[in-house]
């Protein structure tokens, strides 16, 4: 009718978002255990039965997709949305080799290496960086300050650049690493102890199976473990340098304990 107006359209609400962990879960865990059992949720549906044919071929391409489809979602993730910074490409070379290795077709003892093998080259890498210019907790740090203010990213690098606090990041990656290096060995122990089958049967593809899902919140323990030790060295160093209070995590105060000393925050 003249005079009237018509009501505002109203905004549909936004469906909530799935969180990235759940899809990360989804993607490395469940999925492949799904593909890897031979009676799916007791349904009796086999991926390797009923989709690749069966016996040994049929396990072997089914522990294939299985392996291969972590790595898929990795890689994805990283073109997706683009995202280089150092802790991705870690991640996305780690996928690439984890890819590659689903290719080496051992059971056994070997297979408890080979299943642990991102752990031992990921705590070698690290021990190694230790010992130079470089040690690579220094790349968990910097990705934490990516989305800081120039002064408050000018900050931690000045930090970081200490001896002192040097020092923190040399003893924290050495503590990462080494963690890291006892979580791929107690995964190789429950892998060598649970997985006794040979390649290419529906038991060995099952165990497998079973040990991801076994290993799982065990393995993220240790590898928390490893990241708050070391984060814990380095905020000594950094409090021992800087007074108390001061932390890589909170730039703002740190940018002010800087100024508090002199020190030029550009």
């Amino acid at each position: 009718m003249p005079g009237m107006t018509a009501a505002p359209t109203p905004t549909p609400a936004k469906r909530p978002r799935v969180p990235k962990t759940v899809w990360d879960l989804i993607f490395t865990l469940v999925i492949p255990i799904l593909i890897l059992s031979p009676n799916i949720l007791g349904s009796g549906i086999s991926i390797a039965e009923q989709v690749f044919g069966g016996g040994t071929t049929g396990n072997v391409r089914a522990y294939l997709l299985a392996a291969l489809i972590p790595v898929a979602y990795v890689l994805w993730d990283l073109l997706v949305n683009r995202n280089v910074s150092p802790v991705a490409l870690i991640g996305g070379a780690g996928a690439l080799f984890s890819g590659a290795l689903a290719f080496w077709y051992v059971d056994g003892f070997w297979y408890a290496i080979k299943d642990s093998a991102r752990s031992y080259l990921t705590g070698l890498l690290f021990l190694i960086s230790a010992a130079t210019s470089v040690p690579l907790f220094r790349v968990f740090i910097d990705a934490t300050s990516i989305g800081e203010s120039p002064e408050h990213r000018a900050a931690t690098q000045i930090a970081m650049r200490d001896p002192v606090v040097r020092r923190g990041l040399v003893q924290g990656t050495v503590v990462f690493a080494v963690v890291d290096l006892i979580g791929g060995v107690v995964n190789s122990v429950v892998n060598y102890q649970r997985v006794t089958a040979k390649f290419g049967t529906d038991d060995f593809n099952a165990q497998i199976a079973a040990v991801n899902a076994v290993m799982r919140v065990p393995g993220l323990i240790i590898s928390l473990v490893g990241v708050m030790g070391a984060v814990w060295l380095l905020n000594r160093a950094v409090k021992a340098r800087y007074g108390e209070g001061a932390s890589l995590f909170e730039p703002g105060k740190l940018a002010e304990r800087l100024r508090e000393r002199g020190e030029p925050v550009a």
